[in-house]
């Protein structure tokens, strides 16, 4: 049984891939580096296909009648990777069968203890196609467009945030040693006291068994499902889930009864974003001379200092970072010291990064990543 293994959280099925805006795998790379650090198996590359798009996208298709929502969004998910470069984890979403069982598992524990509940309340719905604007929202329907909506009472599932206690607090960020996001902790605070969990789509968990007709899941609670399903499968205890702040702050507070099951307990990592733009420049590497490490910076460094400069990291920063990575890598030795790969992992376990910008341990780092005897077992235990 594993105890801390990261997985990325689930990354938005748009119409992009990975190629192009390098920026959406930051957190998959993040957490494909941080578990081989680790020495762990690869785990799944988590997306997410329950959004309001990807169902205007299926209902526009010219072959909706002959390939289904399920099998269209598989086939996205392929494109977005160069050929041949299909995760050797595999890909999971959060409208899998298995994330669809837990969700129910979940659910039904939490309606027994009250953590959430169905309740009769009065909605939007558009008068064309039925979407479920929220409580009391106006506008066009966001689903068709139409400018016709009327008040109506259903069943809904919400979660009562306020006998809940804090949606987001310092213990429910795995970062040793980094800036406490107070910001996010009032943006969570700060959502509505009723927070809606039921969703009208035309994919995603079911809420049917529970009487909930044509509607499934929030996709903000059905991430931390999706992240949890992949932990149960992998057997981790304490998954780690990296996010940007900006994600972090939207999707924390519903996802907040979700982040338990049994002994599991779900964390977030956070990480800031890339200036993928300056880091794909021909020149900078030209310069520094270091075409050689340019995959290397990009695909595994930048997204590990990510995780250190939370809020970002700027195109001014990228060439210091380029010149560190480039000593580090000069510098690596031949085999990794077991005393630095040991205080390494615990570090990477911890959720420590400021081993990032410290030339000894990137360069254990970067020799450990290149040792093809295998991985060492760390000899001091994981907090």
């Amino acid at each position: 049984m594993n105890s801390v293994v990261y997985f990325n959280g689930p990354v938005q099925n748009g119409d992009f891939t990975l190629a192009e805006r390098p920026g959406k795998a930051a957190g998959i790379r993040l957490a494909e580096a941080l578990n081989a650090l680790l020495g762990l198996e690869p785990v799944p590359h988590l997306w997410n296909t329950v959004t309001l798009a990807g169902d205007m996208r299926h209902r526009r298709a010219a072959g909706r009648n002959t390939v289904g929502r399920r099998q269209r969004e598989q086939e996205a998910l392929v494109a977005k990777y160069a050929p041949g470069q299909t995760p050797g984890g595999g890909l999971r979403t959060d409208a899998d069968h298995q994330v669809g069982c837990l969700a129910m598992e979940m659910i039904r524990g939490l309606l027994a203890d009250g953590t959430l509940t169905v309740q009769d309340l009065p909605v939007r719905l558009c008068t064309r196609c039925g979407y479920m604007a929220g409580l009391g929202t106006a506008g066009d329907c966001r689903s068709c467009g139409h400018g016709g909506s009327q008040v109506a009472r259903r069943p809904l599932l919400v979660f009562d945030r306020t006998a809940h206690g804090p949606l987001l607090g310092r213990d429910d960020v795995h970062a040793t040693g980094a800036r406490t996001p107070s910001h996010l902790f009032t943006i969570a605070h700060h959502v509505p006291p009723l927070l809606v969990l039921s969703r009208t789509r035309d994919h995603g968990v079911d809420l049917s068994p529970l009487g909930l007709d044509g509607m499934v899941l929030d996709p903000r609670a059905g991430l931390h499902v999706a992240v949890m399903a992949a932990a149960d499968e992998f057997g981790a205890m304490r998954p780690v889930m990296t996010v940007t702040e900006n994600a972090a702050a939207n999707v924390a507070a519903y996802g907040a009864p979700f982040r338990r099951l049994g002994p599991m307990r779900l964390r977030y990592a956070l990480h800031g974003k890339i200036s993928y733009e300056t880091a794909a420049s021909g020149r900078l590497y030209e310069v520094h001379r270091a075409q050689a490490v340019k995959a290397l910076f990009t695909d595994w460094y930048l997204p590990l200092c990510a995780a250190r400069e939370r809020a970002g990291i700027s195109a001014a920063r990228i060439p210091a970072l380029l010149k560190l990575l480039r000593r580090a890598h000069l510098a690596r030795p031949v085999a990794p010291p077991s005393d630095l790969l040991t205080d390494l992992r615990y570090r990477v376990a911890a959720g420590d990064m400021r081993w990032v910008t410290d030339a000894r341990l990137l360069a254990c780092a970067l020799s450990d990543r290149e040792d093809t005897s295998g991985p060492m077992a760390p000899t001091r235990g994981a907090p």
